[in-house]
């Protein structure tokens, strides 16, 4: 399968839910998230309007990249969020996983890179490729509905049923989002890659989201964020604008 098709498919899924009855919610990650069907993405958020630019920027070049390096042989799915590179999908080659991570590194304004392409011998299905679209829009909808959650700061990211959290967020909103996420149906587990502020820091943005201004945020640089399968949800929140990886069994 090309990944021009690839590309394409979910936008047929999309239609075909509608024609069916289902409602448009469905297909708002499609519409949103573009080429990258299993990742949403929001419109307003905590970071700045040239960060979302420079993510943007970010996913575009890494997946120009892959196309031309990989072609056929990986079905991959960028997601930057302020410059942390979360890289889901699968490919039928180790050696073509550890360039994947090299490409991705080398593109400006990368801080770190978690990879969590799988090396199979097939690339997943279209059903499951579809499946991890309807997972994203529920999970989406579930956080946009559960109070004290910023679901508009978060993009959720989908892959063979494991979602993928990634924003700017408290600890506290980091907690009650993964656990809203992990109860949603067909999710086999949830990882948090969230970078952790304080609520004072959160009200701030979200003062200077409200007055449409552009605000910058104290940051620390990051290193390589590996994605663990294990662990417990939850323990001490690190500085504000580091990252930390809090997953759900």
């Amino acid at each position: 399968m090309s990944l021009k098709r690839q590309f394409i498919r979910p936008l047929i899924v999309c239609a075909a839910l509608i024609g069916a009855g289902s409602t448009l919610t469905a297909c708002v990650p499609l519409l949103i998230g573009g080429a990258a069907a299993t990742t949403a993405m929001v419109v307003v958020d905590r970071r700045s309007v040239g960060e979302q630019v420079d993510d943007k920027s970010i996913e575009l070049k890494i997946g120009g990249q892959f196309r031309a390096d990989f072609g056929d042989a990986m079905r991959a799915t960028i997601t930057s969020y302020d410059g942390v590179v979360l890289l889901t999908g699968d490919t039928i080659s180790s050696e073509f996983k550890n360039r994947a991570v090299e490409i991705a590194r080398k593109v400006e304004h990368v801080k770190s890179v978690s990879n969590q392409i799988a090396v199979v011998k097939e690339l997943a299905s279209f059903s499951v490729v579809s499946n991890d679209i309807w997972i994203t829009s529920k999970v989406m909808t579930t956080l946009a509905t559960t109070k004290y959650i910023p679901s508009r700061t978060i993009i959720v990211t989908t892959d063979r049923s494991v979602v993928y959290l990634m924003g700017l967020v408290t600890q506290r909103e980091g907690d009650l989002a993964s656990a809203a996420a992990a109860k949603v149906s067909g999710v086999k587990r949830v990882e948090k890659l969230f970078q952790i502020i304080t609520p004072e820091e959160a009200k701030r943005l979200d003062d200077a989201g409200r007055m449409g201004n552009s605000s910058s945020k104290p940051t620390t640089p990051l290193g390589e964020t590996p994605v663990s399968g294990s662990g417990a949800m939850g323990g001490d929140a690190p500085p504000a604008g580091g990252v930390q990886v809090m997953p759900i069994q």
